[in-house]
Order: structure tokens, then sequence, then C-alpha cells
């Protein structure tokens, strides 16, 4: 059963996130932020993944710290729900077609942290969530996640179309690389273990 509950508390946020991996692409979200909902819910469903997650943030500051540590928590849930990844694809890339928007996400679930994107936004919210922190989610999903992300920004205007390209075209690499292949015996590293 590779599911996972990770509860995080400070003084900016109160997180519980619940992940399936081998879910239906159920998701039960409430961020306060419904750009953000909007997007973690193309997450769940394009990955196939169930997600639950309730976020109590300081929105009266802004959306950063809860969009931020959200993206901690989610991270974290996956790295603790996909254990010692044996027999896993553990690498994946994919390109997706948003619209004006087209985007190509890889990824390695290396247990290793790096984000790259060139991702740039002119709009500086899509509702109440705002732009800039984008990097500030995916980066710290790949840093507690122990994952490489990379995203590829190869053409696109609006900012609504570009993120969400971003969300579904990792929710396919995601898909993709936890997937268990009966060819790979234990981890798939020349070091025995990922």
């Amino acid at each position: 059963m590779r599911k996972s509950e990770v509860v995080r508390k400070t003084k900016e946020t109160d997180i519980t996130v619940k992940l399936n991996i081998d879910g239906e692409g159920k998701s039960v979200l409430n961020t306060g932020i419904g750009f953000f909902d909007h997007m973690l819910n193309a997450l769940a469903k394009h990955s196939g993944m169930d997600l639950d997650v309730t976020c109590k943030g300081d929105l009266n500051v802004d959306t950063h710290h809860s969009i931020e540590d959200t993206g901690i928590v989610i991270g974290e849930a996956l790295n603790k729900a996909l254990g010692d990844k044996a027999g896993i694809n553990r690498y994946a890339s994919f390109t997706m077609a948003m619209d004006d928007a087209l985007v190509m996400c890889a990824i390695d679930l290396s247990g290793r942290s790096y984000y790259e994107s060139n991702a740039k936004f002119d709009a500086p919210k899509c509702g109440e969530f705002e732009t800039e922190c984008t990097d500030e989610f995916f980066r710290s999903f790949a840093d507690n996640a122990k994952m490489n992300l990379h995203f590829v920004v190869l053409r696109g205007v609006n900012a609504h179309h570009i993120i969400e390209a971003m969300f579904k075209s990792l929710a396919k690499c995601l898909r993709d690389a936890v997937m268990v292949n009966p060819n790979i015996k234990g981890s798939l590293s020349t070091k025995g273990v990922i």
C-alpha cells in the first residue's frame, strides 16, 4: 500500500496531506486559494494519485507561505509513500500542450533534490494565486520529494495555460515514473539503492 499522511504546523501554516499513489485520481482540496486547488486537482487527476490537502495559512499576508509549505508537505508525502522505490520506472518525461502553452517536464525520482525552470509570467496573478509562487511550489515539492524536476516552457503567453501545463506535465511524468515495472528487480540504480 503506497499511501502516506503528513502533517506540518508552523506559525504561518497548518497543513495535512493524505496521498495514495495507487489511487484513482480523486482529490479533496481546501487551501483557500481557488486557482491552486484547481492546479492540485489537475495534479491528482492526471497522475492517478488520490490527494487530500487541507491548508490553513496566513492568507491575510499573501499566498506565498501556503503555496510553498503545501509543496513541502506534498513532496514529503510522495517520498514517504514511495518507500524504498523498488521496481519503479524512476524516470519520465512528457511534453504537454495546453492551448498556446507547450511545456516539457522531465523527472528523476533519484533521492537527490534539484529544480530548474525557465517559466516567466507577464501576469502577476491567476485569481489569488501569485504567479511567482509557481517556482516556490515546485522547488519545495522537488526538494522534499527528493527528486530532480525540470520544466522547459517551449512557448506560451497565457499564465493560466502555462502553469496548468506545468502541473499536468508533472502529473503525467509522476504517473509513469512511479509505475512498478515487473522487469525491474530492486532499485533502478547502479548503487543498488535510490
